[in-house]
């Protein structure tokens, strides 16, 4: 097990020249700093760094102060950050002959700025000084001598300003003062802390350390709890107390101090106090692995920002960030920093540990003495770091302001030289927007190598109870160029520094840049409907000069592309550099790239571990951008994980058949989370190339997905039948089907591009699915469904679906697409090349014909009823006509128009058009036009076809075979009916002209009667009706007898006149009977013809029958002349019973009649004269005339 694994540390950067994957990288800040003059050649090296706005200040071990200024970035640099130029060099006040603790750096030692004031404090050889932002001029006109330490401005305090000055705390060989600097120096109080190092303050509590231990004073009630030592070994620091450290005779201190009195054990078991546990066996004993918290394993906690000891002068203001759902247990939850609230007394230090109990004499007495380093996390609690000795790990321990263990420790693989925090927490709620939330501690130290020693940094996370890997950024050799690659021995620990600065400044990344920006991905021309080559130079021309405007904004807005944030600033020999986190884009792209790397290049492909790809999808899953930046950060590393997932599925050299599937559904899921440009997932596919779609632009990506693109594409060998399994053929659909509803987003970069590609593949590949369904012809499958619904709602690349189409064989699924667009001639033309009989896989116009009526009813195009109705009559007559006459058409015809239409264009649906006019819309002004019809095509074929001939006399001679009694002939022969066209005709042809459309309908009968001549034995029905026409009622009756003998038509021909027989009933117009005595004369012809009967029984039977029903239109003399003499009196009897009853009858009635009529006289006479009576009589004067008078 190498030693990486063994101690979970990770060491980057690896190879040379590979970016980091760790989550701090170094940037250079200033290099090559001029420490020395010539006036003092000695060696001089980086004591501490400070930078306020823009005004850098280096301090030196000879006592004095560079200042650099910050001038803006050469904008013909590109991504190049602002540019530090020295300004001066300041020699702050100072002593000779200070004094101070053996591990003090000699010359400026610190340097306090105070921006809200405008002052600095600067610390130089144990003399501390004041001075104004930002020239370091100097103030107050006094220095304060013998100090070790100034800082311990409030964190949590927002209360800095010109206004109220800034409270400091300085500390001195015996005491530590608070002062207040604002216009002037002045001071608040001062506590009794004799050899203060150190010291970090939240409100009124401050957490300080001297030599030997660590403390927690109440500066504003002047009391202190001694918590544990530096070093693990010393056993001489008693801690646990509450101890008065008040200077002065203050009463109300001395009351504050006399009721702190001590509390007993038994309320030190309040579970306030059993957080902690100062043992060196709960500190030592545990080193190399990290300890849980003494109060829970498991638990949320609640964080402000995170400040350093001597340079953040106030607590950010936050900023509204995502939320986060937290538990806080009641010992983290922030109290109120109020000045009435004395300190807790802590549980007592136990006795050593067992751990301890172990070691040898030579390790337990002497003790080296030890840094100690303060932070402070959150508003309540401060990280502390105790050890053995610098060579061996040290502990890191949260306290809180009640002095209490909170957390779980912290392990260093060796003791830190230096200490910082980074980072809210996780349990931050409100984090302002220029901090991370993720906290990480960094710490500087020497680790021991093979070779030699390496001074390192050490990076883990303090927000987390479980740190994970701890990371280790090797620090560079003061000599080290530029470039950060080059790496020599350890440089030593006075020459080394990590602190957190007072301004953070965006350090420049021109790498996120180099992967965000947009670039052209360059593909082969494809000679498609889809891309189409450039006509002329000129146009190409202009494409290539928008390509380079285009790339010239992307390097811009690269270049624009924000860093983070830094806030840590390390120091080495003559150079300083940013401690900065490594950006999301680098971090997570060199994570992803040492997965591609990995594994023999020079072997074939065999894969990837797409393990560790998905572990990088994970980490940011749910993560939500607070900047420009992290968002295309982002989307670049989830469209390039998708991009690999998907490549490395299509290009292993195992059969797709064989791919998990779970391996198929993550993938998918990580494309559609990816959105990446389905043109480019498309492209590493060779067979779906030809629907990629270009466009003028070209397909624009993040310019670090070009060569995973490139990577695959030329290893991608497989066939459309290797790729197109249904588990890819599934994942493809699903992905771009969801692409498609994205269709009219706003935020989609070349909208047009991208959805012409869209639809064109995914049509592909359904049209592909369909073809492999095996059941596709038996039943509609819902792949089936799916293309009819996409096809039906419209797609981009209209052409390039008809191109597939046409090559699949899919014409209905064509027309469908057609019919989308409404171009109904196309839908037709198509529907008529399928009717036609040309190839149509996958079927679907069941009934084609009738779909063409269907469609063309519901057109208002009158030409494109024109055409395909007529082909359609000329193909089916009867279908044809009905778009002609269904009263439902949006395209009303004149019949004249379409007579004329059809007689033109097809000749054979004419005929079916005049039988709609006059047998469906009794039009008998066509009768004759369907007349003449009929005739031609009868005697077409009668003159043509002897066969015909002998089925019209066999119909004959089958009718007189049958015995009464019988249908008529025409009932007979229409059940009969022989299934050919030209006797269907006949029988319309006897419908019309035997009077089926009433009286008022004529026709040229002696017309007919001449064609019809040369087959009048064969037409004995037509010259039967003719000859009634012309009222040749014998001859007519002659033929009903002989020529049919059909009686009952005979019947009916003398009831009728010789009008409408021959057609059904159902439907004929009603005829007008003919009178009484026209009818006796037509009973006449028949009596005559039906004696003439050849058969004797038949002839008896038919005139009998005859006599016997209508015998009241017969005269009993002329019937009894015309029977012969040999027929019996019984043969006639019920004639002539019915007629002399009838006789009789008729006599009677005569006789009551003439009776009734003199009785209806007579009372009519008498009305007239009892009238009369009733009138009187009257006198008429008459007027006198001239013959008179004279």
């Amino acid at each position: 097990m190498s030693e990486e694994e063994r101690t979970g540390v990770s060491h980057r950067p690896g190879k040379e020249g590979r970016a980091s994957t760790g989550s701090y990288v170094l940037r250079p800040l200033v290099q090559d700093i001029p420490l020395s003059t010539e006036e003092h050649a000695s060696a001089a090296c980086i004591t501490c760094v400070e930078l306020c706005d823009a005004n850098l200040y280096i301090g030196t071990s000879q006592a004095e102060i560079l200042h650099f200024v910050s001038i803006p970035a050469d904008p013909a640099e590109e991504s190049s950050g602002p540019q530090y130029i020295f300004a001066s060099r300041l020699q702050p006040a100072s002593s000779p002959h200070a004094s101070g603790p053996s591990h003090a750096v000699l010359g400026v030692q610190q340097i306090l700025v105070l921006p809200k004031v405008q002052k600095a404090c600067i610390l130089c050889n144990g003399t501390l000084s004041f001075y104004s932002l930002p020239e370091l001029s100097p103030v107050f006109n006094g220095t304060v001598p013998n100090c070790t330490w100034v800082g311990g401005v409030d964190l949590s305090s927002n209360s800095i300003t010109e206004e109220n000055g800034a409270v400091v705390m300085i500390c001195v060989k015996n005491k530590v003062r608070l002062m207040q600097i604002r216009d002037e120096a002045r001071k608040v109080r001062d506590i009794e802390f004799p050899g203060c190092l150190i010291s970090t303050r939240r409100g009124s509590f401050a957490c300080v350390a001297d030599n030997h231990s660590y403390a927690l004073l109440d500066v504003e009630n002047q009391q202190k709890i001694t918590l544990f030592p530096i070093s693990s070994l010393d056993e001489n620091t008693a801690g646990g107390q509450v101890e008065s450290i008040s200077t002065t005779t203050d009463p109300t201190a001395a009351r504050t101090s006399h009721s702190s009195r001590p509390v007993s054990s038994e309320g030190a078991a309040d579970g306030r106090g059993h957080g902690r546990n100062t043992s060196l066996g709960a500190f030592v004993g545990g080193l190399g692995r990290r300890q849980a918290s003494p109060q829970s394993t498991n638990r949320d906690r609640s964080g402000l920002a995170t400040p350093e000891p001597i340079t953040r002068d106030a607590s950010p203001s936050p900023a509204s960030t995502r939320n986060r759902s937290t538990s806080k247990p009641e010992n983290l939850t922030p109290r109120p920093l109020t000045s009435d609230r004395p300190l807790t007394i802590p549980p007592a230090r136990p006795e050593r540990s067992d751990s301890l109990r172990g070691l040898s004499p030579a390790r337990l007495r002497p003790f080296a003495a030890l840094l100690p380093h303060i932070c402070s996390p959150t508003p309540t609690e401060f990280l502390l770091t105790t050890g053995t000795n610098e060579n061996e790990a040290g502990v890191g321990i949260f306290v809180n302001l009640d002095g209490d263990v909170v957390r779980g420790t912290l392990q260093f693989t060796r003791y830190p030289q230096a200490l910082v925090l980074d980072g809210s927490g996780i349990e931050t709620e409100d984090v302002p927007a220029d901090e991370d939330r993720e906290g990480f501690v960094l710490a500087t130290m020497t680790n021991s190598g093979d070779d030699s020693n390496r001074c390192v940094i050490e990076i883990q996370r303090w927000d987390v109870d479980e740190g994970g890997n701890k990371e280790l950024i090797h620090i560079p050799d003061p000599l080290l160029t530029v470039t950060g690659q080059n790496l020599s021995d350890c440089p030593s620990p006075e020459t080394l520094g990590l602190r957190t600065i007072n301004t953070p400044v965006t350090v420049p990344f021109p790498e996120i840049g180099e992967l965000l920006r947009g670039k052209r991905l360059s593909l082969p021309t494809m000679d498609s409907e889809l891309n189409r080559p450039q006509e002329s130079g000129t146009e190409s021309l202009t494409t290539e000069e928008l390509e380079m405007s285009r790339n010239k904004e992307e390097i811009e807005f690269g270049s624009r592309l924000g860093g983070p944030v830094g806030r840590i600033t390390l120091w080495s020999g003559s150079s300083v550099w940013w401690v900065v986190r490594n950006p999301l884009a680098t971090r997570l792209n060199a994570a992803i790239d040492e997965v591609l790397e990995s594994g023999p290049q020079e072997k074939p492909y065999h894969g990837i571990e797409r393990s560790r790809i998905i572990q990088v999808i994970n980490g940011i899953r749910g993560q939500e951008a607070t900047s420009e930046t992290e968002f295309l950060s982002l989307e670049y590393i989830r469209q390039k994980a998708s991009l690999i997932l998907f490549a490395d599925l299509i290009t292993r050299p195992l059969s797709l058949s064989n791919i998990q599937a779970a391996d198929l559904r993550i993938t998918e899921g990580v494309l559609m989370e990816g959105g990446v440009d389905p043109r480019v997932i498309l492209t590493l596919m060779p067979v779906f190339r030809e629907e990629v779609v270009e466009g003028p632009k070209g397909i624009w990506i993040h310019a670090g997905l070009i060569s995973v693109v490139a990577r695959f594409k030329s290893t991608t060998r497989k066939s459309f039948e290797e790729l197109a399994t249904p588990d890819m053929l599934n994942l493809i659909k699903r992905y771009l089907g969801a692409w498609r509803q994205r269709k009219g987003f706003g935020s989609i970069a070349d909208e047009v591009e991208v959805f012409l590609t869209v639809d064109a593949a995914l049509l592909r590949v359904l049209l592909e699915q369909d073809r492999q369904d095996p059941s596709r012809m038996s039943r509609p499958s819902p792949t089936r469904i799916e293309l009819y619904a996409l096809v039906d709602s419209g797609v981009d690349c209209f052409d390039h679906a008809i191109t597939l189409l046409e090559r699949y064989k899919r014409l209905y699924v064509l027309s469908r697409l057609y019919q989308s667009r409404r171009m109904a001639r196309k839908v037709l033309d198509t529907w008529r090349r399928i009717i036609e009989g040309e190839r149509d896989e996958g079927g679907g116009l069941a009934d084609g014909e009738n779909e063409v009526r269907k469609y063309l009813m519901n057109k208002q195009d009158t030409g494109l009823v024109d055409e395909y109705g007529t082909w359609l009559a000329r193909r089916n007559p009867a279908l044809g006509v009905q778009v002609f006459t269904n009263d439902s058409s949006r395209v009303k015809w004149e019949p004249q128009q379409v007579v004329m239409l059809l007689r033109r264009k097809a000749p054979d649906a004419v005929k079916v058009y005049l039988e709609h006019l006059v047998f469906g819309k009794k039009n008998v002004r066509y009768a004759n036009d369907l007349i003449s019809y009929y005739l031609d095509n009868v005697l077409n074929v009668l003159g043509s076809s002897d066969e015909a001939r002998d089925v019209l006399s066999q119909s004959y001679e089958s009718y007189k075979a049958l015995h009464p009694p019988k249908p008529t002939y025409r009932q007979f022969i229409t059940d009969n009916t022989v299934p050919m066209p030209w006797w269907h005709d006949r029988l319309r042809l006897l419908e019309l002209i035997g009077g089926s459309h009433g009286s008022d309908f004529s026709y040229d009968v002696g017309n007919i009667l001449s064609r019809i001549e040369p087959f009048e034995q064969d037409l004995v029905p037509e010259s039967i009706i003719l000859d009634g026409r012309q009222g040749r009622h014998k001859q007519a009756l002659r033929l009903l007898t002989h020529g049919l003998g059909d009686y009952h038509t005979a019947v009916n021909y003398c009831l009728l006149g010789g009008a409408s027989i021959f057609h059904p009933r159902s439907g004929s117009a009603a005829i007008a009977a003919p009178s009484q005595e026209e009818q006796a004369i037509l009973f006449g012809y028949l009596l005559t013809e039906f004696l003439r009967i050849e058969d004797f029984s038949d002839r008896l039977e038919r005139t009998s029958e005859l006599l016997e029903r209508f015998g009241s239109w017969y005269d009993v003399r002329d019937v009894l002349e015309l029977i012969p003499e040999s027929w019996s009196v019984e043969l006639v009897s019920g004639f002539l019973v019915s007629s002399f009853r009838r006789l009789v009858r008729e006599r009677r009635e005569a006789t009551v009649t003439k009776a009734l009529s003199g009785a209806e006289n007579l009372q009519i006479a008498a009305a007239f004269v009892e009238k009369c009576s009733e009138l009187g009589p009257q006198i008429e004067e008459v007027p006198r005339t001239r013959s008179t008078e004279t």
